[in-house]
């Protein structure tokens, strides 16, 4: 009797690969976002500069439905994951190599756009990768864990990340390009470590096999047969409207509020430490995030989107005031800092369920996945585009008038919300 490898290395339990998966799936995406956000505000580059460098890297994202289909091209998904895993912690010490450095913004930059593309690449890989290797069943049963410990990557990046960097700060008396040289080679080390362990734990699925039958110009054809479809859906501009401009207000605000969190008092920010902004945002906020995204979920599985749609664009905007009390108040108390953020935080998961699920209603139908790859796209190009300005708008404005210009654009998304329309019983278990 021949016995296939492969039939064996597909039994290996996915409890030892998907929680890695996941957490190396989502770091990249924090890194590049949030955690640079941190670094260049250190090494002291202008809000400006810092939100306009950053929100580019939002890119590779969003051109990820072009190119997705090509790695079907070269080689496997497992091999496509390992190669990504295996570039990541070379791209993470380039990131580390050339912070000391006096070229340290052109060589940072460099190598945080080698994290974005090549994590948006294994981002291709691993969700191709989980379709073939898990069953109907195992998806939605680990499809709990999966956000879990993307969450936990968010965690990671934004928490205990910042907060290393902030100790090593204090035991190397302040020197702020070395302590955060020693972070990132501490990442870099953690994805080759992934790449070791994913090397031996991965499956080897029968499915994921190099397709050679698939050729550029099938692709192409698919690609705008996509396009073409989705543009031609019924409601297109009501839909498009509410995905490119329901999240305008935390478009702005996402990279301001960490500016502003660590940010000098004669600046008019609240000068938290490296560790205090770690545990706040990076901790407080996104278990914040989490707890507000669970009750989305039941919420909306009792009652239906269509009941709780203008609840959760009211949790969405209206807690966006925090900031504007946090600027003018300008707290010493971290406790209330830490309630201030998770109360936006929570509002901000709760709120965000309706949009996730909106863009699951919206695409359902023969072109479901592509539809939705398109969408999400769109979503990421929707974050990036305000991204660019927020920073200058910012500067200009000051903390605390451009908090208040982001609370008053919250009316963007109760009109872009009041033209969607929603099947009443959708969501409804």
């Amino acid at each position: 009797m021949v016995i296939n490898k492969n039939n064996i290395e597909n039994s290996k339990n996915p409890w030892y690969w998907v929680p890695s998966l996941s957490f190396s799936d989502g770091l990249p995406l924090v890194a590049v976002m949030a955690v640079s956000v941190i670094l260049y505000k250190q090494l002291g580059l202008s809000n400006t500069a810092i939100t306009f460098y950053t929100s580019w890297m939002y890119l590779p994202w969003i051109l990820k439905p072009i190119w997705s289909p090509f790695i079907d091209l070269v080689k496997t998904k497992r091999w496509w994951v390992l190669a990504m895993e295996l570039l990541l912690g070379a791209a993470f010490g380039g990131v580390a190599f050339t912070i000391p450095t006096s070229f340290w913004l052109q060589g940072t930059l460099f190598f945080f756009w080698v994290v974005a593309f090549t994590g948006a690449s294994h981002c291709v890989a691993a969700d191709g990768f989980y379709l073939l290797s898990l069953n109907e069943h195992q998806q939605a049963l680990f499809m709990g864990i999966r956000s879990l410990a993307d969450r936990l990557a968010t965690i990671f990046g934004q928490g205990v990340l910042v907060m290393i960097a902030g100790n090593l700060q204090v035991i190397f008396r302040g020197s702020i390009s070395y302590s955060w040289s020693l972070a990132f080679y501490g990442v870099a080390g953690l994805f080759i470590a992934l790449w070791l362990w994913h090397g031996y734990a991965l499956p080897y699925p029968l499915p994921d096999k190099q397709r050679p039958y698939v050729s550029v110009s099938s692709i192409w054809k698919g690609f705008l047969l996509t396009f073409h479809t989705f543009f031609s859906k019924r409601g297109i501009v009501a839909a498009m409207l509410f995905i490119m401009l329901f999240r305008f207000p935390e478009a702005l605000l996402s990279k301001v509020t960490a500016l502003f969190l660590i940010d000098a008092g004669h600046n008019g920010g609240l000068g938290l430490s490296p560790q205090e902004y770690g545990f706040v945002q990076g901790t407080v906020g996104m278990i914040g995030v989490a707890l507000g995204s669970i009750l989305g979920g039941v919420v909306v599985s009792r009652g239906g989107l269509r009941k709780w749609l203008w609840p959760m664009v009211c949790a969405y905007t209206l807690p966006d005031i925090v900031y504007v009390y946090l600027s003018y108040a300008l707290p010493e108390s971290l406790t209330v800092v830490n309630c201030c953020v998770f109360a936006e935080q929570f509002g901000f998961g709760f709120g965000l369920t309706a949009y996730m699920l909106y863009l699951i209603y919206y695409n359902r139908g023969e072109f479901r996945t592509s539809h939705y790859a398109l969408a999400s796209a769109l979503m990421t190009l929707s974050l990036m585009l305000p991204g660019l300005i927020a920073g200058g708008l910012q500067e200009m404005l000051g903390y605390r008038h451009f908090f208040i210009f982001v609370l008053l654009s919250c009316v963007v998304t109760f009109a872009v919300a009041a033209f969607v329309k929603i099947d009443k019983d959708y969501g409804i278990e």
